[in-house]
């Protein structure tokens, strides 16, 4: 995750350094890189609904195979013992499992940081109240648009307000609560409208996904690299015409490490070169993309993902293997590759400028488009003379 508030916003602020995302764990500006993966685990393949982009294709039916509650806890101290800060409780839809509220209960009591992915709908002030008292530390709740664009995305009429509904039942019941924004093609242009809804409710966090090639997201309702350029400069001028506004809300990309490259050059227009460095000093130490290492996904099976969007490979299954036995495997050779990187990658995005920054960006949308794991990640929109190439040349994209 990549907060454009703390970096062109309040870098100088207080305790920033010592800030942790409230739904990764992860410190959005980090003195040293993060040593345990965070943990997403898709505790059921069920969900109410049917999301367009939906990266575990869930369905309404329940998938054979999915993990007891037993088999979960032991999962579950596991990851304690291996030193997994956070814990991400995600899906199909999460909340479809009776056990949820056991199963929080007792990552928190083992020392995880429990947090919920959740489409919202079926957050009610009674469940809500179950899982804060469990140990619930935060929420993040789905909305992609306008009450209109939302529900065709997500197949349902009445899921934008359930999802509204369900937000505000969090924040009367005091659970730190955010948005979660997919942007496609079809939800990009609602972002102002919801943020300024949401943020009239109490929403004070916005963390805006691109879109990851698995499931139901495909590359076809995707954005141009053009327009997620336009769409970035557009939550960048948002993020600043709040804070002007004395309105102190948190806006975070997330899934597009091309993004930092974009963030120093915005830092360099627009407060100077001393700036400019300050951020790519902080984004250097955040990392860039963290598949396969600083993110981990358990399905409802058990099997282990590099991260909760690769669903398509598993390193292993927690049933044969403890989670810590299969993420120190370096002989498998997608994490070998993930690990290795830049050097695993292509020239373009060895060569690139940034490329201590964002890695290459997204490895499987790369693979998802062009079968080739080292090729650039299609989601790039840097110009050739950002990447350190030269002069510009018109983009194909454009």
């Amino acid at each position: 995750m990549i907060s454009i508030s703390k970096l062109l916003h309040g870098l100088d602020a207080a305790g920033d350094r010592l800030r942790y995302d409230a739904e990764s764990g992860a410190e959005q500006i980090r003195e040293r890189k993060q040593q345990r993966p965070v943990v997403v685990w898709n505790a059921t393949k069920r969900c109410n609904l049917s999301c367009a982009h939906c990266y575990a294709g869930a369905d309404t039916g329940r998938a054979p195979g999915e993990l007891s509650t037993a088999e979960a806890k032991g999962m579950l101290d596991e990851l304690a013992d291996y030193g997994v800060p956070v814990v991400l409780f995600s899906g199909g839809e999460p909340l479809v499992r009776e056990d949820l509220p056991e199963l929080v209960g007792h990552a928190d009591d083992v020392g995880l940081r429990p947090v919920l992915s959740t489409n919202g709908t079926l957050l009610t002030s009674e469940r809500v109240r179950e899982l804060r008292d469990a140990g619930l530390a935060y929420a993040g709740v789905s909305v992609d648009g306008s009450r209109e664009t939302n529900d065709a995305f997500r197949g349902r009429e009445g899921a934008f307000d359930a999802a509204v509904a369900g937000i505000e039942a969090c924040l009367d019941a005091g659970l730190k609560t955010g948005l979660r924004y997919t942007v496609t093609r079809d939800t990009v242009d609602d972002i102002p409208e919801v943020v300024d809804l949401l943020t009239d409710v109490g929403v004070d966090r916005f963390c805006f996904y691109h879109l990851s090639y698995g499931g139901r997201g495909v590359p076809e309702v995707d954005l141009t690299p053009a327009r997620r350029r336009e769409a970035v400069a557009e939550l960048v001028e948002l993020t600043r015409d709040y804070h002007e506004a004395g309105a102190g809300i948190e806006t975070l990309l997330v899934g597009n490490y091309c993004d930092a490259a974009y963030l120093v050059e915005h830092a360099r227009e627009a407060f100077g070169p001393e700036r400019a460095e300050r951020v790519r000093r902080y984004l250097e130490r955040n990392g860039g993309d963290p598949a396969g290492e600083r993110v981990a996904d358990i399905d409802y099976q058990g099997a282990v993902h590099a991260t909760q969007f690769w669903q398509s490979y598993a390193l292993g299954n927690v049933r044969d293997r403890p989670f810590g036995a299969i993420w120190d495997d370096e002989s498998n050779p997608l994490l070998r590759r993930l690990r290795d990187r830049p050097d695993t990658l292509d020239e373009q995005c060895r060569d690139c400028a940034y490329a201590d920054l964002c890695r290459g960006g997204s490895r499987l949308r790369a693979l998802a488009v062009t079968g080739d794991l080292a090729a650039p990640d299609p989601q790039c929109y840097l110009t050739p003379t950002e990447r350190g190439e030269g002069v510009d040349e018109p983009s194909a994209a454009d």
